[in-house]
C-alpha cells in the first residue's frame, strides 16, 4: 500500500482520521499513530488559542507520528490569527483547510514544512487552490459525514486527477478495506475516514453519541440545513424528525435577504453548533449527531487500534479476491 500519503508521511497506511468537530481530541490521535495511520483535529475543538498552544504541544510531545490540524480560514473563525500564529511555532505534519482561501496558511506554514492540503468539492475550486501553492486535495465527496460535497467519489477523484497535478486524497463513504481498495483503484493517493472513528473507546463524546452510531445505519443519515445553514449530514433521531430538516419560512428569507443573511447565517451557525455540542458531551433529548453513511459498518464500540487492523485484514481479503478474479479471467 505504497502511495504518496505513506512515502510523504512515513506512515503504514494511507488513512487520515480526518478531523471531526467535538469529536476528534489528542488520544484519538496518539492510536492513530500508534496504529499506522495519521489524525487531524479542529483547531476549534479547543476553546481558546491558550488551550489549542497546550494541545499542540502535547501532541507533539506524545504523538509517536505525523498528526494535523484542520483551520476554517473564513471570517466566521474569530481565533484563525492566533491559531496561524501558534502552528508557525508549532508547526504539525500537515494543515487540512476548509471554508476559505489557504493563502496565508500557505504562506506562513509551507516555510516551516507543513504540507498543506485543502478541502474542495469541484474542480473550478481545486485548481484555485492548487495555484495557490497547496500540496494536496481532500476530495469531500456526497459520501462524507458533516458538510459534504454534491460528487461522489467515483465521479469526484478522477475529475480532479483529469485536471489537478497534486494528490487527491479521497474524504467521504469509507467504511471497509473493499471500500479503501476501490478509492485506491480511482487513483486516489490516500482516504480521510471519520465517522467510524466516532463510536471509539478513546472519543470523548458521550456513550449515546457512540451507541447511536452503532444502532443506526446508512439508511438513517439526513442532510439537514437547521444546523449551520449549509446542508450538514445527521443522524435522523426522533428530535431530528420533529424539528424538520428544512429551514422554516423565516429562516428562509433571513438566509436569503442580502442585507441580513451574513448575520442569519452566523445565528443560525452558532445555535446549531451549540444544540451539536450539548448533544454530543451530555444526555438530552435534543440529539443532533453530525456522522455519515459509513456508520452502516459500525458493529460496536471499538478501540482505535482495532478499527484500523479491521480495516487492514478486509483490504488484504478484498486484494486476494481481485487477484483470483484476474486469474480467473486469464
Amino acid at each position: 500500500m505504497k502511495t504518496w500519503l505513506t512515502e510523504t508521511f512515513n506512515i503504514k497506511y494511507p488513512i487520515i482520521m480526518a478531523p471531526m468537530f467535538l469529536v476528534s481530541n489528542n488520544e484519538m490521535l496518539i492510536e492513530a499513530a500508534k496504529a499506522g495511520i495519521m489524525g487531524c483535529i479542529p483547531a476549534l475543538n479547543w476553546r481558546t488559542p491558550e488551550e489549542f498552544e497546550k494541545g499542540i504541544i502535547e501532541l507533539h510531545e506524545k504523538c509517536d507520528g505525523p498528526f494535523g490540524i484542520n483551520l476554517i480560514v473564513n471570517k466566521s473563525n474569530i481565533h484563525q490569527k492566533a491559531q496561524i500564529d501558534i502552528l508557525e511555532k508549532h508547526p504539525p505534519a500537515f494543515i487540512i483547510t476548509s471554508l476559505g482561501s489557504p493563502e496565508e496558511v500557505i504562506k506562513r506554514l509551507s516555510p516551516k514544512g507543513t504540507k498543506i492540503f485543502c478541502d474542495v468539492v469541484d474542480v473550478q475550486y481545486a485548481k484555485k487552490v492548487e495555484s495557490l501553492g497547496a500540496d494536496a486535495l481532500i476530495a469531500v465527496n456526497s459520501g462524507a459525514g458533516g458538510h459534504c460535497g454534491p460528487i461522489p467519489s467515483t465521479i469526484l477523484v478522477p475529475l480532479l486527477q483529469k485536471n489537478c497535478e497534486i494528490p487527491v486524497i479521497s474524504a467521504g463513504g469509507i467504511g471497509t478495506g473493499a471500500g479503501l481498495l476501490s478509492t485506491l483503484a480511482l487513483g486516489a493517493e490516500g482516504v480521510s475516514m471519520g465517522s467510524p472513528f466516532i463510536a471509539t473507546k478513546e472519543s470523548g463524546v458521550s456513550d449515546a453519541y457512540k451507541q447511536a452510531c452503532v444502532d443506526y445505519g446508512a439508511e438513517d443519515i439526513v442532510l439537514s440545513d437547521k444546523v449551520s445553514g449549509t446542508p450538514c449530514t445527521v443522524i435522523n433521531t426522533p428530535y431530528v424528525e420533529k424539528i424538520g430538516t428544512k429551514q422554516n419560512a423565516l429562516e428562509s428569507f433571513l438566509n436569503s435577504n442580502k442585507k441580513v443573511k451574513k448575520y442569519a447565517k452566523m445565528l443560525t451557525y452558532y445555535k446549531g453548533m451549540k444544540a451539536i455540542e450539548k448533544a454530543a458531551f451530555s444526555a438530552t433529548y435534543k440529539t443532533v449527531w453530525c456522522a455519515g453513511p459509513s456508520i452502516e459498518f459500525i458493529e460496536k464500540i471499538e478501540p482505535v487500534h482495532v478499527i484500523v487492523e479491521r480495516l487492514i485484514s478486509q483490504y488484504d481479503e478484498a486484494v486476494s479476491k481481485f487477484d483470483k478474479l484476474k486469474n480467473v479471467e486469464s
